[in-house]
């Protein structure tokens, strides 16, 4: 039974719990509520917490002999290194807990569980709107529980033990108490997690310390390449023309759609912006006086960029090792008023997101949430005064949001829930206007855009009274399950009819990394024999896990 709790002994309970949740990671990922392949909670927990139990594994132990300065170092660590929603409210209950330890060599019981009780206080102030039925939820009772026991008991082992049991009764309480768990008949991801976390940690104290495998998944994407002439059309081009007549923006599509790809057109009264990749330039801007007077032209040589990109990606990977992710990076001096950091999944969404303008692109998405510190990376990288942060994913807010208070930059999160928004606030920024102007531009138009996305279940599941079976089509409009077929013939009859209640007038199709072209062209061609009057453009997402992308406007 221990009464006092040090910082070598605070870091063995560390590096237990993030062992624990690691081999049980899948277990919580299964929690989820949607069956989709995706970056889940149980994977944003363990790399979170290794995060922390690799740092303190490089500690000399005189550097973290007491409990404040582990504690300190834990918390950094996972600030800098936590991913989705879950990650960062696990980080935010250790920062708690660490400004609850400052100046402490040890600490007792009392200490312990007022330190568990602070890091509730630090997320909850922290979350924009707290949900009950949720890992916050579970760590408060349980936090309370250890609070009540340490006015009565100086053995750490017994606070934990009482934490342990409350929280283990509001974990299954939260069915009840989440509208969505629910529906889905499932207890809450993350306070799983939590509850691992506190059981590995008591395990530690009667002498069962674990250690976190080497092979664990630590995140990292892997960079593929594939050759310069595979590159269809050369040049990316861009324009704003200001519109002095009356044709319709369609025919510049159908135009374009003839002798390039990758799509976009925005238009309102006064000027159409266009992004689009062709072999020959002037013959795009030829077409485009017919519509007025060019504002502006963007081109840029994709074949050459690419071929820089594949030596800097190869660089980039033989020096990987030696570089210190966790180092503070350096500050790129402001060149202008403000610029873009985008979040996504996949080669061709990377490059729409550069081609319109982002000065970085954080890789990640649903597959694998990034860390805080990779977006962080970018941002500083970016050379400007403000930076506008687009998440595209809604587990990505917070995570984007903690970089705020890590940079000298000014930070504007965009919450945008999708890629498709993403991409419409990009088509929405305009560099004479202001931050504020841009800010108020961008959160207006994402409003107007309607996300739908087709994957397939990763196992089978109920939810909201659907039936949802392993391997079939999953088509989702944001959040909301739209049908699920085991054909794709059914599913997209059913996105048409969604699509035609919405009063769909211009539709963008991303296709992901298991389609190839001519299947998307056939998707293509059967929304058009549906939707006969709707303008569909078709881009190459190049996206994993979701087949299919759709953005309607």
């Amino acid at each position: 039974m221990r009464e006092q709790l040090d910082g070598l002994a605070f870091r063995d309970r560390v590096i237990s719990a993030a062992a624990s949740v690691d081999d049980k990671k899948q277990e919580i990922n299964e929690l989820n509520v949607f069956p989709v392949p995706d970056g889940d909670t149980g994977t944003n927990m363990s790399l979170t917490l290794n995060a922390a139990a690799t740092e303190l594994k490089n500690k000399q132990p005189h550097l973290i002999a007491s409990i404040s300065a582990a504690a300190e170092v834990a918390a950094g660590a996972m600030l800098r290194g936590a991913r989705g929603n879950s990650g960062v409210i696990l980080s935010l209950l250790f920062r708690g807990m660490s400004k609850a330890l400052k100046e402490k060599k040890t600490a007792d019981a009392c200490d312990f569980a007022f330190a568990l009780s602070e890091g509730v206080n630090a997320a909850y102030k922290a979350v924009m709107k707290p949900s009950e039925g949720t890992i916050l939820t579970v760590s408060r009772l349980a936090a309370a529980a250890a609070v009540e026991t340490a006015a009565m008991d100086n053995y750490i082992d017994n606070v934990l033990v009482k934490a342990i049991d409350a929280g283990r009764t509001a974990l299954e309480n939260t069915v009840n108490l989440n509208p969505v768990l629910k529906k889905a008949g499932v207890i809450d991801a993350g306070g799983m997690g939590y509850m691992i976390m506190l059981e590995a940690a008591a395990a530690a104290l009667k002498g069962e310390i674990r250690t976190v495998s080497t092979s664990s998944d630590t995140g990292k994407s892997v960079f593929t390449k594939f050759e310069t002439e595979d590159i269809k059309f050369g040049y990316c081009t861009e324009f704003i023309v200001r519109r002095d007549n009356d044709k319709s923006p369609d025919l510049l599509r159908s135009f374009l759609g003839a002798i390039g790809d990758s799509i976009v057109v925005l238009e309102d009264e006064e000027v159409i912006k266009v992004h689009v990749h062709a072999n020959n330039p002037g013959e795009v801007l030829t077409e485009a006086l017919t519509f007025g007077a060019l504002l502006s032209v963007k081109i840029e040589n994709m074949r050459e960029q690419h071929s820089s990109k594949l030596v800097e990606a190869q660089e980039a990977q033989e020096t990987e090792a030696n570089d210190k992710a966790l180092e503070e990076p350096e500050i790129a001096e402001p060149e202008k008023e403000f610029g873009v950091v985008a979040v996504c999944a996949g080669e061709g969404l990377a490059n729409l997101f550069k081609d319109l303008g982002a000065d970085g692109v954080v890789s990640g998405g649903q597959t694998m949430n990034p860390a805080t510190e990779d977006i962080l990376r970018q941002i500083n990288k970016t050379p400007a005064n403000t930076v506008f942060v687009l998440p595209n994913n809604s587990n990505i807010f917070m995570a984007a949001e903690q970089c705020a208070q890590l940079t000298t930059k000014q930070v504007v999160v965009i919450r945008t829930t999708t890629v498709q928004q993403g991409i419409a606030a990009m088509l929405a920024l305009e560099y004479d206007k202001s931050v504020d102007e841009n800010k108020e531009a961008m959160l207006e138009v994402i409003k107007g855009v309607t996300s739908i996305s087709v994957t397939y279940a990763a196992r089978d599941s109920v939810f909201d009274g659907v039936q949802i079976k392993e391997g079939d089509y999953l088509v989702l409009q944001e959040k909301k399950i739209l049908c699920t077929e085991p054909q794709l013939e059914p599913a997209i009859e059913y996105i048409a009819q969604s699509l035609r209640s919405l009063n769909t007038e211009v539709l963008s199709v991303f296709y992901g990394e298991d389609v190839d072209e001519a299947q998307a062209k056939e998707l293509v061609k059967k929304l058009e024999e549906a939707l006969p009057d709707v303008e569909i453009s078709l881009v190459n997402g190049g996206q994993p896990v979701y087949y299919y992308l759709i953005s309607a406007e």
